[in-house]
């Protein structure tokens, strides 16, 4: 191949030469001014001998990593700048004095450092008040000083070559409104500044290992004690304004619930005899990695359904039996749905199967009902548990008072779980800021009872929450052991006839509310089917 002509002008289709990934250009290209205004590189400058057809030459070239388009390695935030600036505003206001830090999330590493979990996953709160779903990235919000902040190391040459061009970090600060940018080595300084003022120092409770580590480097608080510590004035900030979804957040939610849909309907249509539920559950992961970003929880997909957590495991599917599928996207911009289905294996429910699906369907379509403004979610949990006794009491399977039965937890045999939890940009939205402040308030606080206590979401709805509806109804053989064994709620349970029952597994329906100004609506424009005529139709249609 001859040496590339004296052209001034760069025909870049023609000077170029792709090999393994990088762009070769000779030293005089390098120096062509009008190459270097029109296009931005670095160089890694080394010498190569090029072998022609009939000769042999030397030249110096150079590898350069070139923006001509950056790739979408980064997300861009997903909505404008101003609604990032507002949202830090309000917090502000909220939290009233003081230095907010917000910690994002760095890599997570799987087996060994450079090979991370992936994809990314941000820090939920970090997105939603910087937008930014970089790694390696905090947050600073100096109250007093009205001044922000985004702290982080620029990514360099080295990361360039493997992982592509990224954005500064004084630019990522630019687009979501904030002034001021700095390295990772500053943070040290703002948190000494602020200790050594006696300012108070706001954070949210760690719930990474390196983040602790982190904290305790910069606020010398043991791990132990960072979850006391956090700032309750920046979780409860936090809490009120995430609680209720702007209107873009449900347009978000929404797309999600589409990705959700093309989950669910694809097990519908691949489950049969013979196939393996891991099979099954890795095809609907999948789904959210073509259309979305990844599963918003890891899939429960099992025969087993009396096993609230159950995964996929290599078993196949039996005809007769049912298949509990509990599975969630999260879209591009880290937005949930969570929705469960149990399906007939047979593409047909026996009768025994459709007793209990039935009361189950009830409860899911009672709380619908009953879910508005004002109500307090822990008062639809319960009229949905007295539902379920009555009805549980008319196949024989509980008995007596039905408030007393209630009062004394013997639902729980059936459901021990709570109706639903809050939902958004994680699927148990907020989860990790404490289910006290989360779900409950003053007002009202969680159960210790078994079953009850686990509600996650008591205190009373608001127009723009989004809530789960998911009740269920199991038979877990050890459960049943165990309370027999005991004789715990014998006036209120017919262990006879639940000893017969061991072999039935569990059936939960559960789709995502959103609280509207007179009651609620489902997120998703397609409902998933529930009801078992339309599941036993789309099943054997598809």
């Amino acid at each position: 191949m001859p040496p590339p002509s004296n052209t001034k002008a760069v025909d870049l289709s023609i000077l170029f030469v792709l090999f393994n990934g990088f762009f070769f250009i000779t030293e005089r290209e390098r120096n062509d001014r009008q190459f270097i205004a029109g296009n931005s590189f670095v160089f890694l400058p080394f010498s190569r001998q090029i072998i022609g057809k009939d000769t042999a030459f030397s030249m110096k070239i150079y590898i350069f990593a070139i923006k001509l388009q950056k790739p979408n390695l980064v997300f861009k935030p997903m909505f404008n700048k101003e609604t990032y600036v507002r949202r830090r505003q309000e917090l502000k206001k909220l939290v009233k004095s003081g230095v907010i830090v917000l910690f994002g999330n760095n890599e997570s590493p799987s087996n060994c450092p450079a090979n991370a979990y992936s994809p990314f996953r941000q820090d939920s709160s970090f997105l939603y008040y910087f937008g930014q779903n970089r790694n390696g990235l905090v947050g600073v919000i100096d109250i007093d000083n009205d001044k922000e902040t985004l702290v982080g190391d620029d990514i360099d040459i080295e990361d360039i070559v493997w992982l592509g061009a990224v954005d500064s970090v004084s630019e990522m600060a630019s687009q979501v409104g904030v002034a001021h940018s700095a390295p990772m080595k500053a943070l040290t300084d703002i948190c000494n500044d602020a200790k050594r003022l006696g300012r108070k120092l706001h954070f949210l409770p760690p719930y990474r290992f390196d983040i602790q580590i982190q904290i305790f480097d910069l606020l010398g608080i043991h791990p132990h004690q960072q979850k006391e510590a956090a700032s309750m004035e920046l979780i409860m900030a936090v809490v009120k304004m995430r609680s209720v979804k702007e209107p873009q957040e449900i347009v978000e939610l929404e797309k999600a619930a589409a990705i959700g849909y093309k989950m669910h309907t694809t097990a519908m249509k691949l489950i049969k005899p013979g196939v393996t539920e891991k099979y099954i559950a890795g095809q609907i992961d999948g789904i959210t990695h073509s259309y979305g970003s990844m599963v918003s929880f890891p899939t429960i997909f099992s025969q087993h359904g009396e096993i609230m957590h159950g995964a996929p495991s290599m078993a196949e599917l039996e005809a007769g039996r049912l298949v509990l599928c509990d599975c969630g996207a999260e879209n591009i911009n880290t937005y949930c749905s969570d929705n469960t289905r149990t399906m007939p294996v047979s593409g047909k429910y026996t009768q025994r199967q459709l007793d209990i699906y039935s009361i189950v369907e009830a409860c899911h379509d009672h709380a619908y009902e009953i879910s508005k403004p004002g109500i307090k979610y822990y008062d639809v949990h319960m009229s949905v548990c007295r539902l379920m006794t009555e009805k549980l009491k008319e196949l024989g399977l509980m008995k007596g008072n039905t408030d007393e039965a209630v009062r004394a937890g013997a639902h729980a045999m059936f459901l021990p779980h709570g109706l639903g939890h809050m939902m958004g940009m994680d699927a148990h939205d907020m989860e990790s800021l404490d289910q006290r402040y989360v779900g409950f308030d003053e007002e009202i606080q969680p159960s210790t009872q078994f079953g009850t206590a686990s509600l996650r979401m008591g205190r009373r709805l608001q127009e723009g929450f989004v809530v789960t509806d998911e009740p269920g109804i199991y038979f877990i053989p050890d459960l049943i052991d165990e309370w027999r064994a005991k004789g715990h709620c014998k006036d209120f349970l017919n262990y006879d006839l639940l000893e017969t029952y061991k072999d039935f597994g569990g059936i939960r329906i559960e789709d995502d509310l959103l609280i509207t100004k007179d009651g609620c609506r489902y997120i998703g424009e397609q409902l998933i089917p529930y009801h078992p005529a339309d599941v036993e139709a789309f099943m054997n249609n598809h």
